[in-house]
C-alpha cells in the first residue's frame, strides 16, 4: 500500500509539471510560418510592456473539413526571435451564450484591463455569429465574459451579403483621446464608437463601403493617419486591401492592395503593429505540414513580414516571404523601389452610411 501511495503521489505531482512545461515552452523563429507545431489562423498582435503578444485561432480541421476552431492560443516574444507558447487562453464556451467556433479576435489594453473582442457562434436566442468581449487582468488571462451577452448580435445589423454570419472579426482601436472604435463584418464592413468602458456602444453602427471588402478588418494608427486594412477578394482567393482617414469619424480614402493572395489558402487575415521601432504585418497562409498532414482551408499557419510606409503615409506593398522578419530591414531607398503589382487602381472616397437592422417578421 505504501508503494501504491507513493506512486500515486508521484503521478499526481507529475501531471501539472508536464502540463506547465508544454504550455510555456519556448521556440525560435526560423522563418515563416511562426508556429510549426500547431495550425494557426487569424493573427492579432498586441504590444504591452516590451512584449509582443500574438493571439491566434487554433485550426483543427480534419480531412476536407473547412473549419474547426475551438480555442484561441497565445504566443509572445520580446525580440521577434524567441517565442513563448502560452497555450489556450480562451474558448467560445467560456461565454455562457457561446456554443463554438473561435473565429477571429483581437485583444486591446485599456486602464490596466485587457479586453478580448471575439467572434463566437451564439446559441439561443441568437442562433448566429456574434461579437463578444471578455476581460482579464493580464495579457494571458484568465479572461471572463464582460457583459454576459453579445456586444453585437444579428438583430443589430442588416444581414447584407452574409446573412446571419456577417457579424464576425472584430478589431478595436483606442484613439489618442481615449475613445474606442470597433470595426467588424463579413461581406459588410461595420464601424461603431464604443463607450470608454469598452463594453457598450456609443452611437449608431455605420457601414463603410470598402472596395472588394470581404472580412477581417484591422484598425491601426501611424502618425496622423488612421488605417483600416482588410481581407478582400482577389482573383478567386482573398488578398489584402486598405483605406486611410485623417480621423475615425471623417472621410475614408481607399488606397488599394497591400499584399496578394496567401499561398495555398483561400483566406488571409491582416494584423498590424509596431514593435521596438519596426512595423510588422501578420497574416496566415496554409503552407505548414504537421505530422504528415498538409495545410488547407481549415489548416492554416500564421506568418509575419516587415511593413514599410512611404513618405505620403501609404503603406508599401508587402511581399510574402519564407524568411519573414529574419530578413534585414530595408533602407528608405529600397522601400521607394518596391513595386506594387496591383497598382492599377486609383484612390477613391469610401461611402459611409448608417446601418439599418433588418425588420424582423
Amino acid at each position: 500500500m505504501r508503494i501504491n501511495r507513493q506512486l500515486c503521489l508521484l503521478a499526481c505531482m507529475a501531471i501539472p509539471v508536464l502540463g506547465f512545461g508544454q504550455k510555456n515552452k519556448s521556440f525560435s523563429f526560423t522563418g515563416n510560418p511562426i508556429v510549426k507545431d500547431n495550425f494557426t489562423a487569424d493573427p492579432a498582435p498586441m504590444v504591452h510592456d516590451g512584449t509582443l503578444y500574438l493571439y491566434v485561432g487554433h485550426d483543427e480541421a480534419k480531412d476536407n473539413n473547412n473549419y474547426n476552431i475551438t480555442e484561441w492560443l497565445c504566443y509572445s516574444t520580446k525580440d521577434m526571435k524567441t517565442w513563448k507558447d502560452h497555450g489556450s487562453v480562451l474558448k467560445p464556451t467560456d461565454f455562457s451564450w457561446g456554443v463554438g467556433e473561435a473565429w477571429a479576435s483581437q485583444v486591446v489594453e485599456k486602464d490596466g484591463k485587457f479586453y478580448y473582442f471575439t467572434t463566437v457562434q451564439a446559441g439561443e436566442p441568437y442562433n448566429s455569429k456574434a461579437v463578444g468581449v471578455a476581460v482579464g487582468d493580464s495579457p494571458t488571462g484568465p479572461f471572463k465574459d464582460a457583459i454576459g451577452k453579445p456586444l453585437i448580435s444579428d438583430d443589430m445589423t442588416p444581414n447584407g451579403r452574409r446573412g446571419w454570419w456577417n457579424d464576425i472579426d472584430p478589431t478595436v482601436l483606442i484613439d489618442d483621446d481615449g475613445t474606442p472604435w470597433m470595426s467588424w463584418g463579413n461581406g459588410t464592413c461595420f464601424l461603431v464608437k464604443l463607450k470608454p468602458n469598452m463594453i457598450e456602444l456609443d452611437g449608431p453602427i455605420e457601414i463603410l463601403q470598402m472596395p472588394h471588402y470581404v472580412e477581417g478588418p484591422w484598425l491601426h494608427k501611424k502618425g496622423d493617419l488612421y488605417y483600416l486594412t482588410y481581407a478582400s477578394m482577389g482573383r478567386g482567393r482573398e488578398m489584402i486591401h486598405y483605406a486611410t482617414a485623417e480621423s475615425m469619424d471623417g472621410t475614408w480614402t481607399y488606397r488599394g492592395a497591400l499584399t496578394g493572395m496567401a499561398e495555398n489558402s483561400f483566406t488571409i487575415h491582416p494584423g498590424i503593429t509596431e514593435f521596438k521601432g519596426q512595423w510588422y504585418l501578420f497574416y496566415h497562409n496554409a503552407t505548414l505540414t504537421l505530422n504528415g498532414v498538409g495545410g488547407a482551408t481549415g489548416r492554416r499557419s500564421v506568418c509575419v513580414d516587415r511593413l514599410y510606409y512611404l513618405p505620403d503615409g501609404q503603406m508599401a506593398y508587402v511581399e510574402q516571404t519564407k524568411e519573414g522578419s529574419l530578413l534585414p530591414p530595408k533602407s528608405k531607398s529600397e522601400v521607394s523601389k518596391i513595386v506594387n503589382p496591383f497598382a492599377d487602381e486609383k484612390p477613391s472616397v469610401v461611402k459611409r452610411t448608417i446601418a439599418k437592422p433588418d425588420k424582423k417578421q
